[in-house]
């Protein structure tokens, strides 16, 4: 929905993106083993179970709360598999061909694709999972009024 990344977010992509293709073994000019990976992506990881969230299209403009509720919904959904010791990945690139996903899953039209869970038994050896996106300090982006340090 929003096009190509820009500046830092760009950059924050190819970063992850080296990190990941480092910790596979997979070299920068191996055109197919990419491929594959991001193929995989699309595929949702070849896991098992995907779960599609929608929001009814009447919902839209964003003059609704409806990101955020499927935003906290979501989260709320990775965490309880995490803790029954099922993997989740929440994956917006297994909705980047949302035509596809829609037929598929028999999605109607009056929703609006939001994003998709993949859903599994991890493979706790697999070499991307060690993977940590860098992160910018909580100071760098946050704020906090009326809190008292010395408390």
């Amino acid at each position: 929905m929003h096009g190509a990344y820009e500046g830092i977010h760009r950059q924050r992509q190819v970063d992850i993106a080296k990190q990941l293709f480092a910790a596979m073994g997979i070299d920068r000019y191996d055109k197919e083993r990419r491929h594959d990976w991001v193929m995989r992506g699309f595929r949702q990881f070849d896991a098992p179970v995907s779960i599609v969230v929608t929001y009814d299209k009447d919902l839209d403009p964003g003059a609704s709360i409806a990101h955020f509720d499927l935003g906290a919904v979501t989260y709320g959904l990775v965490l309880a598999a995490w803790t029954r010791g099922l993997g989740a990945v929440i994956n917006g690139q297994g909705i980047m061909q949302s035509p596809v996903v829609r037929e598929h899953a028999q999605i109607p039209d009056d929703q609006v694709i939001m994003t998709c869970v993949a859903m599994g038994y991890p493979e706790d050896d697999f070499a991307a999972n060690d993977v940590k996106s860098v992160r910018r300090e909580t100071d760098e982006i946050v704020t906090f009024v009326g809190f008292d340090e010395d408390a």
